[in-house]
């Protein structure tokens, strides 16, 4: 039995969360450009839990904007798709499944434009959403006479211009636009690009006028980590149980945040399904979920990725099943990064929920998230996530933040780099791996003197805008962990600090 709207009545609503029908007949409020998984788990899974509640009342028109494949699945199964939401929350091992029915349709750009721009005219229609990833946000020549035009900006002020020419320039025909693309200050760069477009296709100032006034661009942070296809076998087995087939199943963790700067109220009004999830945001500012994220998920991540792959841990779930690794973990971010976080927008309970949802995460048994991954430009990550957390340390406390310098001591210990060519390789326990590391000449040669390593590279302003041989004692606690997991390893030392002995 395939997954779709004339099946829906034969499934098992005890083993799977099924849409109602009066979910199925709901209007477009929103057109999606992407048919990608984070946005089918996170900003399409906030739309149908919403609907579930019957506090949004909308569904999801979706653009799919690049050329390969077609709408095919989409359309044989109703734009209905299963998601599997599985690890842990708050400490609790979490697992559940549900048919998502905010999709109602799925249209080709290159086929379908002309109805895709029919759609401009629907009243209900309120929201734009997009994840074209980090390269769909760029300016372009297009013309919005284009079938269709090429980019992604020319796309959405194509079907903004004839919004606008439906409704006669109302300031109520304007929509609520959140692109999630990773990328700083995503909604700016957006208006910017369409503003510059709108003027190279002569629309008017009366079109830029309505543009910028009656049309809201709010920037996003978005996070959830969306594997999207689950293993052959689990997928058989999760098909087995709930007792049909789909092609679109996808996984997701239970962690969601999707942070939407806006101070109006309008935007609130608009934006209803945020009231359906404590994963919603829609704030002000989404200055300090960036903050939390940046310090506590990606600096956590990156102090500590050398540290594993010396330990001999190959995943993140690998390393966090150990005991005196979780701990190192755990209490890095506790005691070093979580109170140099705070500010007046933080608290440090805040910072401290966020940390116990990143332990979570990482203990997730679904995902398989590779150290060896997340070293890729290692010196720069540490740069930007990791340096700034000592210089507060240091203002805070003045003293050396332990944990970040075994990190630290870690990071140039992997970074004893071998070079063949323009190619650089890292060794530990017996295994290669590739390095990408723009500084990886600079550590090379350094390393050439190990005696003098640890100070020449402290002091390398390229590396990290600051000499950390002048923070007091963190040289000294660097050069002591050097010498610990050299001779100790990297698991000896671990266990010797989370068991409390003295070093």
């Amino acid at each position: 039995m395939i997954l779709n709207k004339e099946n829906l009545k034969n499934i098992n609503g005890d083993k799977v969360i099924k849409p109602s029908a009066e979910i199925l007949a709901l209007p477009e409020k929103v057109i999606q450009f992407g048919t990608g998984v984070l946005l089918r788990g996170l900003p399409d899974y906030f739309i149908d839990k919403a609907n579930q509640k019957g506090i949004f009342n909308g569904r999801v028109l979706v653009v799919k904007s690049t050329s390969k494949g077609g709408a095919d699945a989409f359309s044989k199964q109703d734009n209905l798709y299963t998601l599997c939401v599985k690890g842990i929350e708050d400490g609790v091992s979490v697992e559940e499944n549900s048919i998502n029915a905010s999709i109602s349709r799925v249209l080709s750009a290159s086929q379908d434009w002309a109805e895709i721009l029919k759609a401009a005219h629907q009243p209900e229609m309120q929201v734009v959403i997009s994840n074209t990833t980090e390269v769909g946000i760029v300016k372009s020549e297009d013309k919005i006479t284009d079938n269709p035009p090429q980019s992604y900006p020319g796309k959405l002020l194509a079907f903004l211009h004839e919004r606008y020419t439906a409704f006669n320039g109302s300031a109520e025909s304007g929509m609520v636009i959140v692109p999630t693309e990773l990328i700083s200050d995503n909604a700016d760069k957006l208006k910017e690009i369409l503003l510059d477009l709108a003027i190279q296709n002569k629309l008017g100032w009366d079109f830029e006028n309505w543009l910028k006034t009656a049309n809201h661009f709010c920037k996003t942070l978005v996070d959830r980590i969306v594997p999207g296809k689950l293993p052959e076998a689990e997928q058989k087995a999760i098909e087995s149980e709930l007792g049909y087939e789909d092609e679109l199943m996808i996984m997701a963790e239970p962690f969601r945040l999707w942070a939407i700067e806006s101070s109006s109220e309008n935007v609130k009004e608009i934006l209803s399904f945020a009231k359906a999830d404590k994963g919603v945001f829609v704030v002000p500012s989404i200055d300090k979920f960036k903050e939390l994220k940046l310090r506590l998920l990606n600096g956590t991540h990156t102090i500590s990725c050398g540290l594993a792959i010396l330990a001999g841990f190959n995943t993140v779930k690998e390393a966090m099943a150990d005991k005196d690794f979780s701990a190192n973990v755990l209490k890095l971010m506790k005691d070093e990064i979580a109170p140099v976080v705070v500010n007046e927008d933080i608290t440090y309970d805040e910072a401290i929920a966020f940390a116990e949802s990143v332990i979570d995460r990482f203990s997730n048994p679904s995902l398989e998230h590779q150290w060896q991954a997340i070293t890729l430009n290692f010196t720069s990550k540490m740069q930007m996530r990791n340096m700034p957390l000592i210089r507060r340390y240091y203002a805070l406390k003045n003293e050396v933040p332990q944990l970040t310098a075994l990190g630290v001591a870690a990071y140039i210990l992997f970074m004893n780099v071998n070079k063949d060519g323009d190619t650089y390789t890292a060794s530990a326990n017996g295994k290669s791996y590739p390095i990408q590391d723009e500084f990886a000449e600079i550590l090379y040669e350094y390393w050439k003197n190990p005696e003098t390593v640890v100070d020449n590279t402290l002091g390398d302003r390229r590396l990290w805008d600051k000499n950390l041989n002048n923070y007091p004692g963190f040289n000294a606690a660097v050069k002591s962990y050097v010498d610990l997991l050299q001779n100790k390893g990297a698991k000896e030392t671990l266990s010797n600090l989370h068991s409390e002995r003295t070093i």
